[in-house]
């Protein structure tokens, strides 16, 4: 009886090995991308890195000045309304000890007392002061400026500030570090809508305690 003949066996393919390399380089790519992305976004949200360069520009081309120094330490220190400190480090101030009752947010005609706007700022909000010798055509313009601008925002007179219009800030990097901020204070002797616009875009609601602006509104504070 002859011998049955044996099974072949099924020729095995080598591996192909530039399939899983194809794989693996697709999702670096594809996973540096995402970095750069996130990257980008990164910068984008803190302005292109640049700080406050932007609202510094457009103050410079207007023929304002900015003053940005290190914020002081926040704490309810002044036990009057009318008081006053002398650990500010600007004038007017724009950080530091202040009331423990901020002002009311919105437009007046008569000072409103430093120690409680200074409580203002430090919940994200801007002042804009000026003093008696501005003209009554760029009182106008500062009071439709405001009124575009009523959530967190003072309008008052300062009369140390003669004919110059004063803007402050508070400013933060992040909510949850409040000790590291910066005090910002513009000083202009005429009004610069694009000027004025770039401050408040770069430093409104960034202050060291942050509120949801639509509670910092006219007759609240």
């Amino acid at each position: 009886m002859p011998p049955k003949p044996r099974a072949q066996k099924k020729p095995t393919r080598p591996p192909q090995r530039g399939g899983s390399n194809r794989r693996l380089l697709i999702g670096i790519a594809a996973g540096g991308l995402v970095v750069l992305v996130a990257v980008a976004i990164g910068i984008a949200a803190l302005g292109g890195g640049g700080g406050s360069a932007d609202a510094a520009a457009a103050l410079d081309t207007a023929g304002c000045s900015l003053v940005e120094k290190p914020a002081l330490r926040g704490v309810h220190s002044i036990t009057k309304p009318t008081g006053t400190s002398k650990l500010w480090n600007t004038n007017p101030p724009t950080s530091g000890p202040h009331y423990a009752i901020p002002a009311i947010w919105g437009a007046y005609t008569q000072p409103v007392n430093m120690a409680q706007l200074v409580h203002n700022l430090e919940h994200g909000g801007i002042y804009i002061l000026y003093g008696p010798g501005v003209p009554d055509s760029t009182l106008a313009q500062l009071r439709s400026f405001y009124d575009d601008h009523t959530r967190a925002t003072i309008l008052a007179p300062l009369p140390s500030l003669g004919s110059r219009i004063a803007l402050g800030a508070w400013t933060t990097k992040a909510a949850d570090q409040p000790a590291d901020g910066t005090a910002h204070l513009a000083k202009c002797t005429t009004f610069d809508q694009t000027a004025f616009a770039a401050f408040f875009d770069e430093f409104q609601f960034r202050g060291p305690e942050r509120f949801p602006p639509d509670t910092l509104l006219p007759g609240r504070n």
